[in-house]
């Protein structure tokens, strides 16, 4: 089992560098909202690796047997490799390439704010995420929380992928 966790989630952890970096470099025209749609649709493929490395230990390593509990920890144990990926390249970009990230995000975030609000439901809301930013806009902070969300749709397709899976 192993080895099956490293090897998948090594390739889940280098595919999500690789993709979250290149959607960072190729994507700097695009609006955040198409680039956060863009981030899912990796993390989703990124997350693939939790269904293969799942089918490869029943399949190859244990004679075609996996029972729900060892594919959900399989699954699991990979996609927390996959989020240290994500989590280290987020933490990379908001610290390196892009260090003013926060401020920048809040700004283009006030101005979709402001056109499709009121101005008093503006005011309210403009407190509220300046607030959000200035508590929790670090990049440590910012990293873990892409690392939580990677885990946390992992253990989903992991629930999905041990479903589909298991053999008795």
């Amino acid at each position: 089992m192993k080895s099956t966790v490293i090897k998948y989630g090594m390739f889940g952890l280098l595919t999500g560098i690789v993709i979250f970096l290149a959607a960072i470099l190729l994507g700097k025209e695009m609006s955040y909202s198409t680039q956060e749609i863009l981030g899912y649709v990796s993390m989703a493929a990124c997350l693939s690796f939790v269904f293969f490395g799942i089918k490869h230990y029943r399949d190859q390593v244990n004679n075609g047997v996996v029972s729900f509990r060892k594919a959900l920890v399989i699954g699991v144990l990979i996609s927390i490799l996959v989020g240290v990926g994500v989590g280290i390249a987020d933490y990379i970009y908001t610290t390196v390439i892009n260090p003013d990230f926060a401020s920048e995000y809040l700004e283009t975030t006030l101005k979709t704010m402001k056109s499709n609000l009121t101005a008093e439901e503006f005011k309210v809301k403009k407190v509220e995420l300046t607030k959000q930013m200035t508590d929790y806009g670090g990049s440590g902070f910012m990293a873990f929380l892409m690392f939580f969300t990677v885990v946390l749709i992992g253990f989903v397709i992991s629930l999905v992928s041990g479903l589909i899976l298991q053999r008795k």
